[in-house]
This record gives C-alpha cells, sequence and structure tokens, in this order.
C-alpha cells in the first residue's frame, strides 16, 4: 500500500514557463541577513545563530539576528513603500501577482530544496509544500471580485449609501519552521494583493527558503519595499510587536506564544491574528473502512516527521475491536515507513528539526512507557536515532490516558498516541473537552455519524473520511478553542477581511 505523505502532488514547472532558465542564483550566501527595500542588508548587531542541515547536524549558514533598530528602519522602509503600492490600481497589482505565480513556479525546484536542506523535510513534501502555498497567490489572482463593495441606492430621500474596503497599512507576519514558504505565502498573498506593505519575520531555524522567496516576488514586480524580510528571535518579534508603525500582526507558532503575541499586539493596538497549537484527533468507528483509515493515520501522523499542526497525533478507536484491529494494521504499516535525508529517493520523512527537539520527541515515548501506555512501535529503536542528523523513526503508542503528557502536549514529531473508548458519544466528548481545537477527522461508514461529529464537536477543521482536512486556498484555514487568538482565519474570504479596513460613505446630491 502506497503511503502518501507529501502535502500534494510533487512535480516540476511546466517546460518553459518565465524565468525556469537563465534565472539568478537567489540561494542564500554564508550570512543570511534581512532583506529591506529591495536589497540584502546586514543586521546592525553582531548576533549570528547557526542554520544547520537537520539531516547531517552541520552548519551550512549563519543567520544575523535583528536588533529593534533594524525592526525601526524596516518599518519605516514599508510605510514609504506602501503608500504608491496601495495608490496602484487593483488590476494592476493583480497583475504582479500573476507574475508572481509564474516566477514561483519557475523556481519551485529551487525552493524546494533550499526548504530540505534547512528543514530537512523530503523533497517531494516541500514541492507540494510550495504548491499548496501557490494556491492563496491563485486565489489573490482573483481578488477583484473579493474587494467589490457594496452599494444600496435611495435608503431615504436622495440618499446613497455604497461601501469600500481598504487596505489595514502595515502587516507583520511572523511565521513557523515547519513551512517557511507556504505559510508565508498564505499570509503575504492577500496583504499584498489588498494593497499593504508586509513585514515577514521567519523561523531562525530555516529562514534561507523565506528570504529567496521574498526575492522572487520583488523580482517579479512587488515593488521594493513592499515585500521585507526581517530575521532575528524574541527581539525582532517584541519590536514588531510594539512597533507604532505596523498596523496587523499574523502569527503562526504553538499556542503560548500565539497567546503572548495576541495580547501584546492588541494591547498595542493591532489587529491581530495568532494560530496556535494543536491536538488532532482521528477517531475510527467499527463502520469504517479500517484499511483506508489506517493507511491515512500513518500519512496524517508520520508525514513531515508529525512536525505539522495539522497531523493526526490521537488515533481514537471505538471499542477494543477496533483498536487491536487498527494497532494491527498500523504497526504493519508503520514497518514499511523509510526515515532518511530528503534528497534521497523512497524517503517518507526526514529528520526533525533540531537535536534538542528530537530528544524531547523521544522524551515523551519515556513518560508514556512510565506513565502505564504500551509502545508498540518506538521511533528510539530506528537504526538512524542517535547517529548523524536528528532522526527518529515512527511512534505509535497504546492503551493513552487523557492525564498522560502523550496525550495532552503538542509534541510536533511522529507520535501516534491510541485511545480507547466505548462509544461514538465517548468519542465525540474527548474531542470536545481538549482544549486544542485545529482539526479533528472521522473514519465511518455511517453518515449519521459523520454528520453528528461535523456538527457536535467544537473544531475550526472537520475530516469525514479525510485524515488532515487543511482547506484549499479559496476557503480560510483556522482552528477554535486554543488553537487560535483572534477573530479571522487565514487566507481566503477571511484573509482579505483580515488585510483590510470598511469604509461606508453615504451621500446626498
Amino acid at each position: 500500500m502506497a503511503l502518501e505523505m507529501s502535502i500534494s502532488d510533487s512535480g516540476s514547472p511546466a517546460a518553459g514557463a518565465p524565468g525556469a532558465s537563465g534565472a539568478p542564483d537567489l540561494t542564500p550566501g554564508e550570512l543570511i541577513g534581512n532583506f529591506v527595500g529591495g536589497a540584502d542588508t546586514a543586521p546592525s548587531g553582531d548576533r549570528r545563530l547557526p542554520v544547520r542541515d537537520p539531516a547531517t547536524g552541520a552548519q551550512v549558514r549563519e543567520v544575523g539576528m535583528s536588533t529593534a533598530d533594524d525592526v525601526d528602519a524596516a518599518v519605516e522602509v514599508a510605510r514609504a513603500a506602501q503608500l504608491e503600492w496601495a495608490a496602484m490600481p487593483l488590476a494592476a497589482r493583480v497583475a504582479v501577482m500573476y507574475d508572481v505565480r509564474n516566477a514561483i513556479r519557475a523556481h519551485l525546484d529551487d525552493l524546494a530544496r533550499l526548504i530540505v536542506e534547512e528543514n530537512g523535510k523530503t523533497l517531494d513534501d516541500a514541492r507540494g509544500e510550495v504548491k499548496r502555498g501557490l494556491e492563496s497567490i491563485e486565489y489573490a489572482c482573483g481578488l477583484p471580485s473579493n474587494l467589490k463593495g457594496d452599494f444600496s441606492a435611495d435608503v431615504a430621500r436622495g440618499v446613497d449609501v455604497h461601501s469600500t474596503r481598504e487596505p489595514i497599512g502595515v502587516a507583520a507576519c511572523i511565521t513557523p519552521f515547519n513551512f517557511p514558504v507556504m505559510v508565508p505565502l498564505w499570509m503575504l498573498a492577500n496583504a499584498l494583493s489588498c494593497g499593504n506593505a508586509v513585514l515577514v519575520k521567519p523561523s531562525e531555524k530555516d529562514p534561507g527558503a523565506t528570504v529567496m522567496l521574498a526575492k522572487i516576488l520583488t523580482e517579479a514586480g512587488v515593488p521594493a519595499g513592499v515585500l521585507n524580510v526581517v530575521n532575528g528571535d524574541a527581539v525582532a518579534v517584541n519590536a514588531l510587536l510594539e512597533h507604532p508603525g505596523v498596523d496587523a500582526v499574523s502569527f503562526v507558532g504553538s499556542t503560548p506564544i500565539a497567546r503572548l503575541v495576541y495580547e501584546k499586539g492588541t494591547a498595542a493596538g493591532k489587529r491581530v491574528q495568532a494560530l496556535g497549537g494543536a491536538k488532532n484527533h482521528l477517531v475510527v468507528t467499527a463502520s469504517a473502512d479500517h484499511d483506508a483509515a489506517a493507511a491515512a493515520a500513518v500519512s496524517a501522523a508520520y508525514g513531515a516527521g508529525g512536525e505539522r499542526c495539522m497531523a493526526v497525533s490521537v488515533l481514537v478507536a471505538v471499542g477494543d475491536e477496533v483498536a487491536d484491529t487498527m494497532i494491527d494494521k498500523i504497526q504493519s504499516l508503520a514497518a514499511d515507513v523509510k526515515v532518511g535525508p530528503g534528497l534521497e529517493d523512497g524517503m517518507h520523512f526526514g529528520p526533525l528539526i533540531t537535536e534538542q527537539h528530537r530528544d524531547k520527541v523521544a522524551g515523551y515515548l519515556a513518560a508514556g512507557a512510565e506513565a502505564g501506555a504500551r509502545i508498540v512501535v518506538d521511533g528510539r529503536e530506528h537504526d538512524r536515532f542517535g547517529g548523524e542528523g536528528y532522526f527518529i523513526g515512527p511512534s505509535l503508542v497504546d492503551n493513552v490516558t487523557t492525564d498522560m503528557s502523550v496525550y495532552t502536549d503538542e509534541i510536533f514529531g511522529p507520535v501516534l498516541a491510541v485511545v480507547r473508548v466505548d462509544t461514538v458519544d465517548d468519542a465525540m466528548q474527548l474531542v470536545r473537552d481538549n482544549p486544542f481545537g485545529n482539526g479533528a477527522a472521522i473514519f465511518t461508514g455511517s453518515g449519521a455519524e459523520a454528520r453528528r461529529f461535523s456538527t457536535e464537536t467544537n473544531i475550526g477543521m472537520i475530516g469525514v473520511n479525510v485524515p488532515i482536512p487543511v482547506p484549499v486556498g479559496w476557503f480560510s484555514f483556522g482552528g477554535w478553542k486554543s488553537s487560535l487568538f483572534g477573530d479571522s482565519h487565514m487566507y481566503g474570504d477571511d484573509g482579505v477581511r483580515f488585510f483590510t479596513r470598511q469604509r461606508v460613505i453615504t451621500t446626498r446630491w
């Protein structure tokens, strides 16, 4: 049985695509600095952090840490550029986005290989990441229909009312390590098209692909200063959250940091959307196709090494017979999962992002066993664990209870916990009681069970016989409960509303 581990189908740009040949080398050099005003800019401070290849542990380059002064200078550039960009006709901005779409496709493999080098995911998965990000650019190409205002004639004698949607100004986009191209595209596609300027603060663990992406967009026609990258850590983040010249903040990361970003940003008067962590459940009932459910669980739990906020980390089996069946099937499939460097053929997932994170994931397995769970498949026994690179194999843990850390915490690794319940009602209650509300799925042959699960669980994104229900680019992405702070989901229609504000004009002549 084939294991589908990538986000979407792989493939290269069509032959003859614009920029496919003769394009400049956009690969970052030995030091990754900032990209401000259309040019590489070295941070003013002397702090540097290593950027490592997770497959070997070797340092491949350094990234400079920005100071508050660097952020201030970048905001000043963005504010000046935003005025001219917003004044461009919408059709002209959308024409640039068409060119951006073609340029990204032309550089798809360049971006994917840099993702592999700094993040560790497989080449097919990295290509899939870029393609899913392109969905947001393609949605933005149709933005004129989404920015049309409303009009009402004669609301009173001789009085008409119409509305417009206008850019919010300068947006800060703070993005995570696990999707260094897709998540920035989720944010900046609508932000740019709506007439805003953007400052992206990528993860310091793998910033190269985000810088390359900004250069590709600038080369494709986004005016200098409209899209900027400011590298750094908490110093840069705090400066962006406090800066009076930043009007909106979009964030993706862990729940504790998302909460802090939301509280600090809103306290400074900014519009904030902060997407946090997850603990996604996959419920399997007696009526489900158990072969399909097992294949889906393996793909959703172990794909990308579990380092994605929509990964399935809990399998909820309704009844012991279902649990035993699913464990047998998943154990068998897990034996065929290939773990290794992302550029090697046939790998299903690569290393985790850092040695510290790999050891943390391994620690959850030890804690689960100590708490009474049964380790059915132990990733620490994989032959690459403890050797060169930050590898750990897939893990399957049975007899997990809701008070164990392997259940309560977002592990962000290739660990699937199995919780046994007696009824579908028990499974639904388990999902409702969990503090996270990003995604959940049910595998069932019953339409009634599927409908109840879809309507009676407090989850933002639901899958029915679909293990990772990430919406396509013309819907919107976001969870409920502790998985989202703010009232706006990401990309799609919600993204347009977040990056614009409405003006209503009442007229009498």
